[in-house]
Parts: structure tokens; C-alpha cells; sequence
């Protein structure tokens, strides 16, 4: 099987993450440091361990934001390659992430490649639907990391399969609450279709438009629009602009519904 290639990733501030896109839109994050690899949501097995075993990395853990398919779908295969490797996921999900073998919860920190990474609960997308933050240190010149699965999209949320506007509206104050220059590591390439239906809402809104330009100019040279940071996501993300429960549940069911 040939090498996948890694994807080239808009923003280049942190070298130390990579993207594999597979499937129609997943990208799975690889975190590296040294000649050890942490995934995260992996999809699917064998293009990581391609990736992975071309570079002679180790996979030392799997993070899991939650239980679809396209999440988890290649984490067991991954496990039997690399059976050292730690799943973490949350442990409110435990039957349906029977594999995982550190289960986390709200505000646990979890030691990873010498650094601490914290579990954030974000319920909305899914009820057991967790977030991983990365916080910068003073000596470090790279922008603190946000891996938030479904739950924040580039210019969107996920859907409400199982959680509420309520829940889904908690979830998104609280991660845009995090510093402006956070990195947005999300798990599906929607910005574009995202920023596509804000301007058919807001035609006139040149935060939107001037973003929309420069996703379909990154797109069109087969580049991925993903990490966003923070900042762009409050200026230009319609649901996370919701000023009330009311307005995010009308916004998530206007886009449930739209088609361009």
C-alpha cells in the first residue's frame, strides 16, 4: 500500500501535529513527539499504521472524543498492532468504547508525550461527548490545542443526535471561552459547506464572506481549511455568535435542513 500523504494543514504553528484525512471528510489527528504518536479518532486502521510505521513512530495512546463509527472504527485494529497503546476515552461511554483502558471524566489531566492534557466534558453531539485540551506553557512559541471531535467545526457544531440545544450551547461557550489563539483540531473537513450556508443567512457580514474566500482558495488547492483557532470561530461561527438556547436551536435546524 502506498504511503498516505499528509495532508497540508492551513495553519502551520504547530509542527507537531499531523492530519490524515480519510473516509469523505474525517481527518485523524496524529500528535508526535520524539518517535512517539498519540491518534486521535482514529476512523479507520490502515492508513495510520502506514503512516505511522513510514516514519518508525510508536503509537503510545488513542484519544477518543466519543462513539460513532467513523471515530472509533479503527482503533481496535490499531490496538492489535499496537497492544502497548492506551485507549482513553470517556467513562461514561464505557459500553460503547468497550476497549478503552483509561477512563476519563470532567477536569482529569492526563499525562501524554511530557506534557498535561485535560478532559473537558462537551455533551451535545453525543450525552458522553468529550473535548482534550492542550494549554501552552510560557516557554513554548506554539498556540495552546483543542482535539473536539464533533462537538466544534470550522465554522459549525455537530448535530444533536443525542443531547439537547441546551447541552450543545453549554458545550460551545465553554470551549470558545478558551484563549483566542487556541488551535481548533476538529474530526470532519465541513468548513467550507459550513460558511457556505452562514452566508446564505448573512449575506452581508464581511467576516463570513472574507473567510468563505480563503476556505474555497485553500480547498481548491487541495488544502485542508482545519486547524482553525478560537478566534476566527467567534467572529465567524454562527452558533457560537447564538446569543441564546432559543437562537443556536433554530440555527441547528435551519442547517439540519439546508441543501446549497
Amino acid at each position: 500500500m502506498s504511503l498516505p500523504k499528509q495532508a497540508i494543514c492551513k495553519n502551520k504553528i504547530n509542527p507537531t501535529i499531523h492530519a490524515i484525512p480519510v473516509l469523505e471528510n474525517n481527518i485523524i489527528w496524529v500528535w508526535v513527539a520524539g518517535k512517539q504518536a498519540v491518534v486521535v479518532d482514529p476512523a479507520v486502521t490502515e492508513p495510520v499504521k502506514v503512516w505511522l510505521k513510514n516514519r518508525a513512530l510508536n503509537l503510545v495512546a488513542i484519544l477518543q472524543t466519543h462513539h460513532h463509527s467513523d471515530h472509533i472504527g479503527g482503533t481496535q485494529g490499531l490496538i492489535n498492532i499496537w497492544p502497548s497503546s492506551s485507549v482513553i476515552a470517556s467513562g461514561a461511554d464505557f459500553d460503547r468504547i468497550p476497549f478503552q483502558t483509561i477512563s476519563v471524566q470532567e477536569g482529569d489531566k492526563i499525562e501524554l508525550l511530557g506534557r498535561k492534557l485535560e478532559v473537558l466534558e462537551v455533551a451535545g453531539h453525543t450525552k458522553a461527548h468529550i473535548a482534550y485540551y492542550l494549554p501552552n506553557t510560557k516557554e513554548e512559541k506554539i498556540n495552546p490545542v483543542l482535539f473536539c471531535g464533533d462537538t466544534l467545526f470550522g465554522g459549525g457544531c455537530g448535530r444533536l443526535f443525542e443531547g439537547s440545544p441546551h447541552q450543545m450551547f453549554i458545550a460551545l461557550s465553554r470551549l470558545c471561552s478558551l484563549p483566542a489563539e487556541t488551535n481548533v483540531y476538529c474530526a470532519h473537513e465541513y468548513t467550507e459547506e459550513n460558511l457556505r450556508w452562514a452566508a446564505s443567512l448573512r449575506p452581508n457580514d464581511a467576516a463570513i464572506n472574507k473567510r468563505l474566500k480563503e476556505v474555497i482558495t485553500l480547498r481548491k488547492k487541495g488544502e485542508l481549511s482545519l486547524p482553525s483557532n478560537i478566534n476566527e470561530e467567534r467572529s465567524t461561527n454562527l452558533f457560537v455568535r447564538a446569543k441564546s438556547i432559543e437562537e443556536l436551536a433554530a440555527l441547528r435546524d435551519h442547517k439540519d435542513k439546508w441543501h446549497a
